[in-house]
Parts: structure tokens; sequence; C-alpha cells
């Protein structure tokens, strides 16, 4: 009980960002979670309201309340999403070693922040399980482990609702997102997800986890999988949101 608050006094937490120390508040503090220093923090552009009220995307005035964007008007999807920040600054780099670098420990504070994020989101959501975007077997050798099952495990843990792995499956290779356009995104992720026991999903609500979004053509290709499974909703969440300049 006493172990630690001496601990963090002597040896006080490193920032996951910048590698600087966390100054400990007094004696009976917890360390701060996420730990991410209040410097780094401030670097981060949190996703704030006006959004909107399903797919998430922020309105470029600061002014006002959440309602229906335009594309969301004229064909409102299936389900909804929302981030935590703009993929930009701190959290780019803290994601970039995450899914690249092999540093599985940030899906900790990764996963924390989102939580702290989206809370109230996820909690309204009343999703029935969680589920992880999947990789394609190929890449889950060649990374080792998948970044998004990582994050869909400590969201699961926060909301007290169980994972499922390996029902939403990647069933065919798909090149790097990265670098597409939008068009190109879409084709290229086209009919590659698929539920293996569709029963198991029919009829409950499901959290889709990723780690970002950013034209939503592979959150909108799982979606599909999902809804031919007849699952009753589904809400997708991903720590960062990729905002044209």
């Amino acid at each position: 009980m006493f172990l630690r608050p001496l601990l963090d006094l002597l040896f006080p937490p490193l920032c996951h960002a910048c590698k600087g120390a966390i100054p400990v508040a007094g004696a009976d503090s917890v360390p701060p979670r996420p730990l991410i220093c209040a410097g780094c923090l401030g670097k981060i552009s949190f996703l704030e309201s006006p959004l909107c009220t399903l797919c998430g995307a922020p309105f470029a005035t600061d002014r006002g309340s959440d309602h229906l964007c335009g594309a969301c008007l004229a064909h409102p999807p299936f389900h909804t999403c929302r981030s935590a920040a703009v993929l930009e600054g701190p959290l780019q780099d803290l994601i970039h070693r995450f899914k690249y670098g092999g540093k599985m420990h940030l899906a900790d504070p990764l996963g924390v922040l989102t939580f702290q994020r989206v809370e109230q989101f996820l909690r309204q959501a009343g999703a029935d399980c969680v589920v992880p975007v999947p990789l394609h077997r190929k890449r889950l050798r060649q990374r080792g482990y998948n970044q998004s099952q990582l994050l869909a495990e400590v969201l699961g843990k926060k909301l007290k609702v169980p994972q499922v792995v390996g029902n939403l499956r990647r069933l065919r290779w798909t090149e790097p997102q990265t670098g597409l356009d939008a068009g190109d995104r879409v084709t290229n992720v086209k009919d590659a997800f698929g539920v293996g026991e569709p029963k198991a999903l029919a009829g409950k609500r499901v959290l889709l986890v990723d780690d970002v979004f950013t034209t939503g053509s592979t959150l909108g290709a799982c979606v599909d999988a999902l809804r031919e499974a007849e699952v009753a909703a589904v809400a997708a969440v991903t720590v960062a949101r990729g905002i044209p300049h």
C-alpha cells in the first residue's frame, strides 16, 4: 500500500510519448492513466463537439451541437463511429510505434486514452461483445500480433464486455491502405471480410475496434460482413482519426 507511492517518488513514471518523468502529486496519488504527461497531452488534438452523430466526423466550426453530416444525411450508415483524437503529433507517433515497432505495451495507454475520451459513446452503445478488426494471417505472422485485438482487450475489460476473436475474419490478402486514395481503399477491401459463425453474432450489438480511421473503408467492409451476419447494431471506435487538410 505504501510501497507504490514511495517508488513513484524515487522513480517517477515516464511518459510513453516523450519519455520524460511524470511528477507525482503526493504520497497518496495514483500514477496518471494513461501515462502521458501533461505537455504531450496538450499537443494531442482531441475530437470535440460538434460532431456528426453517426459517423463522428468533426465539423469545421467549433460552435453548435452535434448533428448529421451531409454524407450521413444522404446515405445513413448501418453503424455509428467515434474516435478519440486526430491522427497527428505525439498520438500519431505512439500509434506508429505500437503498430509497426513491436511496442505491444502501448495498447494499455492508447486503450485507456480512448476509453476516457469516448466513454459516454461506448456506454450508450450497450455492446454485447467487442470485435477487433482482423488481420490477414500472413500479416499477423509478419507483425506477431493484431494491434486492434490488443486495444479491444483493454476496452472490453473497461466495459466488462467479452471480446470475440476469430469470428470476423479477413478472407483474402489486401495491400496496405496507406498511399491509396479513397476510391482505391474501398476497392481494396471490398468483400475482404466475412463472419465464420453468423449465428454466434446474430442479434448482438457489436463494438468494432480499430486503431485508426482514415476514410472508413476498412471499418465499412467489416460492418458489411457483420450486417450480413444479422447483428443488431455496430458501434465502431478507433484511437485516432485522420483529418484531410
